[in-house]
């Protein structure tokens, strides 16, 4: 069974800066894609950014040039750099991995990491 792990989140004052790690229980080649999504209070989940099996990436028109995805496949691990960060980023931030075969695809999640942004 796949198992994600976030850690990272914390409090931060405005414009500061936080970097969030999702280590992944077996290689990251594996999946088809890996990414954060977040989720604000009363609000639904969303993507924040992706990284593809190949390196291609996407993010949300949000957090383009603040926010920085990458990877590390002999950890195992997925990154997120947020740095000036705003209040608005206040969440609870989740990794995701997706398994892609011919047949199926299968969402993976991590339990989420609580960042604040906060004077």
């Amino acid at each position: 069974q796949v198992q994600l792990a976030e850690s990272g989140g914390g409090l931060v004052q405005p414009g500061g800066s936080l970097r969030l790690s999702c280590a992944a229980s077996g290689s990251i080649s594996s999946f088809y894609t890996m990414g954060w999504y977040r989720q604000a209070p009363g609000k639904q989940r969303e993507l924040v950014a992706r990284i593809t099996r190949g390196g291609g990436t996407n993010y949300a028109d949000s957090v383009k040039g603040r926010f920085t995805i990458s990877r590390d496949g002999a950890e195992n691990r997925i990154y997120l750099q947020m740095n000036s960060l705003k209040p608005e980023d206040t969440a609870v931030y989740y990794c995701n991995a997706v398994r892609s075969t011919v047949l199926a695809s299968t969402d993976y999640w991590g339990q989420g990491t609580q960042v604040t942004v906060s004077s």
